[in-house]
């Protein structure tokens, strides 16, 4: 019975260590369970000036983080437009003019559907898991 207390005792002092998790490690796995593999969503952005304001509605599907499509469903004057992001460009169509644009660098930090969005933040998926030290408190 000693023996039997003594191994149980034993392991128990193991079992913390078996699961401890760094902070690191606990952002990443609730990112990933955030982000999933694909997403689908409806989006309404609504962008106001001094001077005006509008809203832009939108349809957005992901596939991990390397490939995204954004199509503007309204206003009618921009329905139809398309972003394509795959990895770090983006790829847009123009329906007035029947043509796909590859956004060339210069044109990156340029606001984008004239909010304050730029081209850049598109493609530079932030993340929480590289771009924060985190720490556990406790």
């Amino acid at each position: 019975m000693k023996r039997i207390f003594i191994t149980c005792l034993f392991f128990s002092a193991l079992l913390p260590g078996l699961f401890a998790q760094t902070a690191t490690e606990i952002i990443r796995r609730a990112d990933q369970k955030l982000r999933g593999e694909s997403s689908y969503s409806e989006l309404r952005m609504t962008i106001q000036r001094p001077d005006w304001s509008r809203e832009v509605t939108m349809k957005s599907w992901s596939l991990g983080d390397e490939l995204a499509l954004i199509l503007i469903t309204g206003p009618a004057r921009d329905r139809g437009t398309a972003f394509l992001k795959r990895d770090r460009e983006i790829w847009n169509w123009q329906p007035t003019i029947d043509r796909t644009i590859k956004m060339p660098p210069s044109m990156m930090m340029q606001s984008w559907m004239g909010s304050d969005f730029t081209n850049d933040d598109l493609v530079r998926e932030s993340s929480t898991v590289v771009d924060y030290t985190h720490t556990l408190l406790g």
